[in-house]
């Protein structure tokens, strides 16, 4: 199995011609992925290491497990036998479990090369997002899928597999990675998201929801408001809409009959910051000017609950939070249940 190495996006060249200055080119470097006994085919180039993979690969194998890869079929099977995540699960620490989902933190200094590898995965299919080669100043939550669906496991698919490979018979962890978002471990803009990917299996599940519920919940025990870094891709926004106007809808709709409530009181309560909160309000169309009487005598903004109400059946929108705040396990919880064999 080849490991990932630092490279940067200076090494993509920029010819001056007319049409190559246009757009720089973004057909796959890797044509089709072997991910456990998933067959994958990526949207984007990823930054492999040419001398290791070469400039375009039909097939790249890559271990479900820790994400190194290989070009190499047998190379492949040969480490799949032996990575040590496959009875232990993933690396770091649980920080949320909840029903068939988990959250792992991970420190990119301490788990370098397994951030590397996930990075260097996570780009076939983002597509202005970069590789973090320098993983060391950033964290990693890795959401793990208990009972994944589609499943995956450590077999090939049949018409990849040589007829004389014996399958092994070494237990496996059934908890799969499939998906994570990484963070800066200090960031002046306060970003509480660099980077967010659920892998395309499990998309449209709403896993995406968890990943960004996650990410608001550790600010407000942080104390620090932020939001995603931008600019936003045109997926990000759309994704971060979704997510922004359903936390608020739910936040507006479980106050009392006749409380009205400011920006400010929704900024504190979902630690959403204001620039975001009033543009998806906007978006929602439930904003309207009230009497006049604010500061100066002009009228002020306020959110039409009847229009929230009307907006959140018309689009369905389930107003359940997609993260529960007392599944979150500190350290002494997960230090306990590891040692009593629980999960």
């Amino acid at each position: 199995m080849a490991p990932s190495r630092p490279a940067t996006t200076s090494a993509s060249s920029h010819p001056t011609s007319t049409a190559a200055r246009k757009k720089p080119t973004t057909e796959p470097n890797v044509k089709e992925v072997v991910f456990g006994n998933l067959l994958i085919k990526p949207w984007y180039p990823s930054f492999y290491p040419e001398e290791l993979v070469g400039r375009t690969v039909e097939r790249l194998y890559v271990c479900q497990w820790c994400f190194k890869y290989s070009r190499e079929l047998m190379g492949f099977l040969g480490h799949v036998r032996l990575c040590p995540l496959r009875t232990t699960g993933p690396p770091g620490e649980e920080i949320y479990r909840k029903g068939e989902y988990s959250l792992y933190e991970i420190d990119g200094e301490d788990c370098k090369l397994y951030a590397q590898n996930l990075s260097l995965f996570a780009k076939l299919f983002l597509d202005t997002k970069s590789v973090f080669y320098d993983v060391t100043t950033f964290l990693y939550y890795l959401l793990v899928a208990h009972n994944p669906v589609p499943s995956i496991d450590s077999s090939i698919p049949a018409s990849q597999t040589p007829s004389s490979t014996t399958p092994s018979h070494r237990p496996t962890h059934t908890s799969q990675v499939i998906g994570f978002f990484s963070k800066e471990k200090m960031s002046w803009d306060n970003n509480n998201l660099a980077c967010i990917l659920v892998f395309p299996p499990w998309q449209k599940h709403g896993l995406g929801q968890i990943l960004m519920g996650a990410s608001y919940e550790m600010s407000k025990r942080e104390g620090r408001l932020g939001g995603p870094e931008k600019p936003l891709s045109e997926l990000g926004g759309k994704a971060y809409s979704k997510f922004w106007a359903q936390t608020l809808a739910r936040v507006v709709l479980g106050l009392e009959e006749g409380r009205e409530i400011t920006v400010k009181e929704l900024r504190d309560e979902t630690f959403i910051v204001v620039e975001d909160l009033v543009a998806t309000l906007v978006g929602m169309g439930v904003l309207e000017l009230g009497k006049a009487g604010g500061e100066g005598g002009r009228a002020k903004a306020v959110i039409n609950k009847a229009k929230v109400r009307e907006w959140a059946e018309r689009h369905k929108v389930d107003l359940s939070s997609p993260v529960d705040p007392d599944a979150f396990v500190n350290a002494d919880e997960t230090e306990r249940m590891s040692e009593s064999g629980e999960h």
